[in-house]
C-alpha cells in the first residue's frame, strides 16, 4: 500500500459498515501494553467481541513481560467497556526475537529490524485468528507515534490475503488528542521505552531498569480509570 493511505478513513468506513449491518464481529487485538490498549478497547468495544492478544518476544526481560501482562489483566478488568474482553497471554520466547533480529543489531530505531519485528508480531496474530476464527485482527501498535502505521497496514493486509483473514485497517494515533492526560501519559511511556531499549541493546541494563521502574510507577499513579471516566 501506499503511504499516503488514510488508514483512519478506511476503518471509519468498516465501522460505519458493521454499526449499519447491527453485528457485532470478533476481533483478535494484538495489544503490547496496557496503556497502549487502553484508548484502543475504549475505541472499539462497542463494534466488536475482542480478545487481546499480548504477544511480545521482542520484551526480552521476564520482569517487564509480565508487569505488563499484569497490567493488562487490571485494565480488562476495570476499565468500562461495552462488550466483555478476553485476554490471551503468548508465551515469553525473547530467542524468538534476537534470532529474527540477528545481523540487524545496529539497525537504528524505525528500519528494517522494526519492520521485522512487526511482522513476526503480527505473523503470529493471523495464525491465531486463522485457528481460532476470529472475523477480524488488527494491533495497538499505531497508535504510538513512534510506529510507522504504513508498514503495520501493510503487512496485516498482505497475512490476511495470505491466510484468507480479514484485516482492520487502522491507524489508531489520529484519533488522540495529546493534550488529553492519558495520551500524554502514554507517549511518555513509548519515548521512555524507546530509550531503555537503546540502554538494554548497549548493555547498560541497570540504566534500562531504572527507566521501567520509573514507567511503572508513572502508570500505577496515573489512576487511568478515573482518567477515562471524566472524559467519556
Amino acid at each position: 500500500m501506499k503511504n499516503n493511505v488514510n488508514f483512519q478513513q478506511k476503518l471509519d468506513e468498516k465501522l460505519a459498515k458493521i454499526t449499519k449491518e447491527q453485528i457485532t464481529p470478533s476481533l483478535l487485538l494484538h495489544a503490547c501494553c496496557a496503556p497502549c490498549s487502553s484508548y484502543c478497547l475504549e475505541y472499539l468495544s462497542g463494534f466488536f467481541n475482542i480478545t487481546i492478544y499480548y504477544y511480545n518476544p521482542n520484551i526480552s526481560l521476564r520482569e517487564e513481560f509480565d508487569k505488563r501482562v499484569n497490567e493488562l489483566s487490571r485494565l480488562i478488568k476495570e476499565m468500562p467497556l461495552v462488550h466483555p474482553v478476553q485476554l490471551v497471554i503468548g508465551e515469553h520466547h525473547p530467542e524468538d526475537f534476537f534470532a529474527m533480529a540477528k545481523g540487524l543489531e545496529d539497525v537504528p530505531e524505525g528500519g528494517e529490524r522494526c519492520y521485522k519485528c512487526y511482522e513476526q508480531r503480527l505473523l503470529a496474530t493471523a495464525k491465531m485468528c486463522k485457528v481460532q476464527k476470529f472475523d477480524y485482527f488488527t494491533t495497538t501498535l499505531s497508535i504510538s507515534p513512534y510506529k510507522r502505521a504504513d508498514w503495520l497496514n501493510e503487512i496485516g493486509g498482505r497475512l490476511a490475503q495470505e491466510y484468507g483473514l480479514e484485516y482492520l485497517y487502522s491507524d489508531f494515533k489520529k484519533r488522540t488528542d495529546i493534550k488529553d492526560p492519558l495520551n500524554c501519559l502514554r507517549n511518555i511511556i513509548c519515548i521512555g521505552r524507546t530509550i531503555a531499549a537503546a540502554y538494554i541493546h548497549k548493555g547498560k541494563e541497570k540504566n534500562f531498569k531504572n527507566i521501567i521502574g520509573l514507567l511503572c510507577r508513572i502508570w500505577y499513579n496515573s489512576n487511568i480509570i478515573s482518567i477515562h471516566d471524566d472524559t467519556r
